[in-house]
C-alpha cells in the first residue's frame, strides 16, 4: 500500500517543487489583495463602527469593508483553523500528512478527504482557475495549486494568510467575507461572534449552500473537535435559526438612516463614519412610527427627529422622514424650510432679558393690540382668542401666549430680534426685519428642524453656539456666544416651568417629565407643522409632524402632534445616559416678588443681577418701560385746518421712570412718563428709552408727512 501511495503522492510534490524553482509564479502582495478588495456596499457606520445604512453598488456577490483579524473573533479563527486545516500554524502551504492520507483513503476505496489547506483554498480564491473543476486536468490543477501555495507562504505571514482567506472567502447565498457573514446572518460585527455563531459560520465554508440539516451534522462535530471550547447542541440550532432565517436575495438590508446616506456616502464603494447610534437612532424611527399611526387619522403622514448631544454637537440620531407612511419617503424634512409657529420666542425673551428690558417677573399686558406694518393693521391673538390682561413674562413664555410676544418683539425691534435670529444659525432669514414684522416670533420666517434644534441647544450650552456635526473629525471651531450665560439661564427654568405653562396645557401633558427637562412647542399656521424642542444637561431633542406636502393636519397640535414623540425619546436618552439640569451661573438669583393687584400668586423668581428687584412689593415697577406708541413704522400725517402748533403726537410709554430718558433723533427730551406731548416736524424719526449713559434701551422709527409741503413728503419716501 505504502509503494502505490507514494507513487501518488511523490510525483505531485516534485512537480510542485520543481515547478516553484524553475517557474516561481507570481504572487500579489498582502497589501494589493487588500488593496483591491471593494465592498459591494456604500456603508454608513455609526460611531462605534457599526452600519446604519448600506447602499448596494455591486450586483456580482455581496461584500462588506475589509476586517482586520484582529477585528475577528477568536473563537471564530479557531473553529475554521480545527475544522479547515488543523495543522496550518505548522506546515509551509501544503499538508503533506493530509494529502499522503486523503490518498491512501482513496486508494483503499474508503471516502476520500480533502487534503487542501487554508493557503491552497486562498490561493484558488486568489486565482479561481486554481479552483474546483470538472475539468480532467485534475492532478495538473492541484499541483497549480500547491506551487501557488508554497508562493504565498514565502511572501506572506501565516496571519496575513488567515486574515485575507476569513475576507474573500463565501459563507453562504452572496455572502463574502466574514464582514458580510457575521452582520446579515447574526446582526453583529466579526468581533462578536461567539462559539455556537463560530462553528456554524465554520461548517458553512465547506458547503455554503447545503440544507440545514448538513450544515448541522457538520456543526455538532466541529463542536465536539473543539471539545471543551464547544458549544451546546442548543446554541448551535439557536444559531442555525438566525442563519438560515433569510437567504439569497432576501438578505435584509441596513436601513435606518437614508437621508443621512444620501448626505454623506458619495456613491463610490466603501464606507463613512458618522456620529449616529444606531441603538437611538432604532428607537426614535420605531417610536415616530407609532406615533405617525397615532395620528394619522386627522390627516398626518410625516415626520422627522433629531438628537443632538449638547457638549460636542454630535448628532446622535437624524430620521428625516416617516419612512413607507410618507408620501414622499425620500423627502428630508429635517433640512425642509418650514414655518416654526411659536417656537422662536424663547429666542425673543432671552434678548429682552440680555438688553435687561425684561425679567422673568416683568409684567406684559396681553390685551387687544393693533400694529401698522408694511402689510397693514396686525392685530395678533392668541391661540384660544381669549385675552388674560396683565401676565408675567414667564407665564407668557411658558404658555406660549402671541399677544405679549408680539408686545416684546415691538419693544425690542424686529430688525435687532431678526438678527439675533440669524447669528444662531437661521440663514433663512434674508429679508429685512420689517419684511417679517412684529410676528416674527410667532413663526413669520422659514426655519429648519435642524436650525431649530441647535438653536435650543445654543440655550442650554449657556448661550454659546457652534456648528451640529455628523462626522467624528476634529472639531476645531470655537463656541460664538449669543446669549449671555444668565439670560440662558433665565429662559430655560422658564422652559422647565410645568406650573407655569400650566395657563394654556393644563399640568398632565406630554411635555412632563420625571426629570428636569426644558421644552417648548409651537404649531404653524393652518396647522401645517408641529414642533416641539427641548433640552437637559446632555441631549437636545427636536420633533416636527406634518405633510411633506405641506398640507394642512386638522386637530393637530404640538402637544398632540410631536410632543409624544419628544417625550418618548427623551426618557430613552434618560434612562440610557441619565440627565440633570443645566449649570446655573452665578450672576442669577433667587428674590422674593409679588405682583399689584394679585395679578399671579407671590413667589420666588430668578432674575440676573443688574435686574434684582429693590423691593417686593408691585414687581411691575422692576421692569423697564416699554413704548406704547407710536407704534413702529407708524406713518402721521398732519392736519391741514389745524394749525401746526397746535398739532401733538402722544409718546406713549407702559410707565414712568426717572432715570430713563426719552430720546429722540439722538436729542434727549424729558424724563420717561408714561405720557409725553411733542409738537411734530416732517421727516424721519427715531425716538428711544435710554439710560442717562445713552444705552438705548427701545427703539422705533416713524414719519411724520408734512400737511403743505409735498416736496417734504417727496423726500420722506426717499428716507
Amino acid at each position: 500500500m505504502l509503494s502505490r501511495l507514494a507513487v501518488v503522492v511523490l510525483p505531485i510534490t516534485a512537480i510542485a517543487m520543481l515547478t516553484l524553482v524553475i517557474i516561481r509564479p507570481p504572487t500579489a502582495t498582502f497589501a494589493e489583495v487588500r488593496a483591491r478588495w471593494h465592498p459591494s456596499e456604500a456603508q454608513l457606520l455609526d460611531r462605534n463602527g457599526d452600519p446604519v445604512h448600506e447602499l448596494r453598488i455591486d450586483r456580482h456577490g455581496r461584500r462588506f469593508a475589509w476586517t482586520p483579524l484582529d477585528e475577528i473573533s477568536p473563537a471564530l479563527t479557531q473553529a475554521i483553523v480545527t475544522s479547515e486545516d488543523h495543522r496550518f500554524w505548522s506546515h509551509h502551504g501544503v499538508d503533506v500528512i493530509a494529502i499522503m492520507s486523503s490518498a491512501a483513503r482513496a486508494i483503499l476505496g474508503g471516502r476520500s478527504r480533502g487534503a487542501s489547506t487554508i493557503t491552497m483554498q486562498l490561493a484558488s480564491l486568489l486565482d479561481p482557475s486554481l479552483g474546483r473543476s470538472q475539468s480532467h486536468k485534475t492532478i495538473v490543477r492541484k499541483v497549480r495549486q500547491i506551487v501557488a501555495a508554497l508562493a504565498l507562504e514565502r511572501r506572506w505571514s501565516k496571519r496575513e494568510i488567515l486574515e485575507a482567506y476569513l475576507n474573500l472567502v463565501t459563507y453562504r447565498g452572496e455572502l463574502q467575507g466574514i464582514g458580510a457573514a457575521s452582520r446579515v446572518m447574526f446582526g453583529k460585527a466579526p468581533h462578536g461572534i461567539d462559539s455556537a455563531e463560530a462553528v456554524v459560520l465554520a461548517a458553512l465554508i465547506r458547503a455554503p449552500n447545503a440544507h440545514r440539516e448538513s450544515v448541522a451534522t457538520r456543526a455538532n462535530a466541529l463542536s465536539r473537535a473543539l471539545g471543551s471550547y464547544g458549544p451546546s447542541r442548543a446554541a448551535i440550532t439557536s444559531s442555525l435559526d438566525s442563519a438560515f432565517s433569510v437567504r439569497g436575495s432576501e438578505y435584509a438590508r441596513v436601513a435606518l438612516a437614508p437621508h443621512l446616506a444620501e448626505r454623506l456616502l458619495n456613491g463610490e464603494t466603501g464606507s463613512a463614519r458618522c456620529t449616529l447610534d444606531r441603538e437611538l437612532q432604532r428607537v426614535v424611527i420605531d417610536t415616530l412610527h407609532r406615533q405617525i399611526v397615532d395620528v394619522r387619522d386627522r390627516r398626518v403622514d410625516d415626520g422627522a427627529v433629531i438628537v443632538v448631544e449638547n457638549a460636542t454637537g454630535e448628532v446622535w440620531a437624524y430620521v428625516g422622514g416617516a419612512g413607507d407612511l410618507s408620501n414622499a419617503p425620500d423627502f428630508d424634512a429635517v433640512r425642509a424650510p418650514r414655518q416654526p409657529g411659536s417656537t422662536l420666542k424663547p429666542f425673543l425673551y432671552a434678548l429682552a432679558v440680555d438688553k435687561h428690558l425684561l425679567t422673568a417677573a416683568s409684567l406684559i399686558e396681553d390685551t387687544p393690540l393693533e400694529l401698522s406694518e408694511q402689510r397693514g393693521i396686525y392685530r395678533p391673538l392668541d391661540y384660544d382668542r381669549e385675552f388674560r390682561g396683565l401676565v408675567s413674562m414667564r407665564t407668557a413664555l411658558a404658555s406660549s401666549l402671541n399677544v405679549p410676544a408680539v408686545r416684546t418683539t415691538d419693544m425690542v425691534g424686529v430688525e435687532v430680534f431678526a438678527d439675533r435670529l440669524r447669528r444662531l444659525g437661521f440663514s433663512g432669514l434674508v429679508e429685512e426685519g420689517d419684511y417679517y414684522g412684529a410676528a416674527l416670533a410667532l413663526g413669520s420666517a422659514d426655519v429648519t428642524l435642524w436650525q431649530l434644534v441647535n438653536a435650543y441647544r445654543t440655550l442650554a450650552n449657556s448661550g454659546k453656539y457652534s456648528e451640529l456635526r455628523l462626522t467624528n473629525e476634529a472639531n476645531t471651531q470655537k463656541p460664538n456666544p449669543v446669549y449671555s450665560p444668565e439670560a440662558s439661564s433665565v429662559i430655560s427654568d422658564i422652559l422647565s416651568d410645568r406650573a407655569s405653562r400650566s395657563t394654556t396645557f393644563g399640568l398632565e401633558n406630554s411635555l412632563a417629565t420625571r426629570y428636569w427637562s426644558a421644552v417648548k412647542t409651537g404649531t404653524s399656521k393652518d396647522m401645517r407643522d408641529n414642533w416641539c424642542v427641548g433640552y437637559t444637561d446632555k441631549f437636545t431633542v427636536g420633533v416636527w409632524v406634518g405633510n411633506s406636502s405641506g398640507a394642512p393636519m386638522r386637530d393637530v397640535t404640538g402637544i398632540t402632534g410631536a410632543a409624544p414623540t419628544w417625550l418618548n425619546v427623551m426618557n430613552y436618552l434618560h434612562d440610557r445616559f441619565g440627565s440633570g439640569q443645566i449649570v446655573r451661573p452665578a450672576d442669577v438669583a433667587l428674590s422674593e416678588v409679588s405682583f399689584p393687584g394679585a395679578v399671579e400668586p407671590p413667589r420666588r423668581e430668578w432674575f440676573v443681577a443688574e435686574t434684582k428687584p429693590i423691593s417686593s412689593v408691585n414687581n411691575l415697577g422692576d421692569a423697564n418701560p416699554q413704548i406704547l406708541s407710536p407704534a413702529t413704522g407708524t406713518i402721521i400725517a398732519l392736519d391741514p385746518d389745524i394749525p401746526a402748533v397746535a398739532q401733538r403726537v402722544v409718546f406713549e410709554a407702559s410707565k414712568s421712570a426717572r432715570n430713563l430718558r426719552w430720546i429722540l433723533d439722538g436729542r434727549a427730551l424729558a424724563p420717561v412718563r408714561r405720557e409725553l406731548l411733542w409738537t411734530p416736524t416732517p421727516g424721519a424719526h427715531t425716538l428711544s428709552i435710554a439710560r442717562d449713559s445713552g444705552n438705548a434701551l427701545q427703539t422705533i422709527q416713524f414719519i411724520v408727512r408734512g400737511s403743505n409741503n409735498p416736496l417734504a413728503d417727496s423726500e420722506l419716501v426717499k428716507q
